[in-house]
């Protein structure tokens, strides 16, 4: 249970860390500013989805179950889809480097 705890925990710094690097990038370098919302998007879904994990263990209900098995469906379509353009833009990014000096 406490590595659920850690494990959200971590997901968020990373998810705090790729969103600020997503803002502080400079407007010239568009395709890198997509490439750090994807990061930071798989991270929240990592979050959600080790929130909704942890919830299954801490209260033991009908509706506690209901609303984990949203969490992390919700949570793992985000990092399966985020996942997907973050590789996507990575292709992108030393060609983008090259073109913007």
């Amino acid at each position: 249970m406490f590595i659920f705890a850690f494990l959200i925990i971590v997901s968020f710094v990373i998810y705090f860390y790729n969103k600020t690097k997503q803002f502080r990038t400079r407007s010239v370098l568009p395709i890198r500013k997509k490439w750090y919302a994807a990061r930071a998007s798989v991270a929240l879904g990592s979050f959600i989805t080790f929130f909704g994990i942890n919830q299954l263990f801490v209260y033991q209900s009908t509706v506690t179950y209901i609303i984990s098995a949203i969490f992390i469906v919700l949570g793992v379509a985000l990092i399966y889809y985020n996942y997907k353009a973050s590789r996507y833009y990575h292709s992108f990014l030393e060609e983008e480097a090259d073109l913007n000096p």
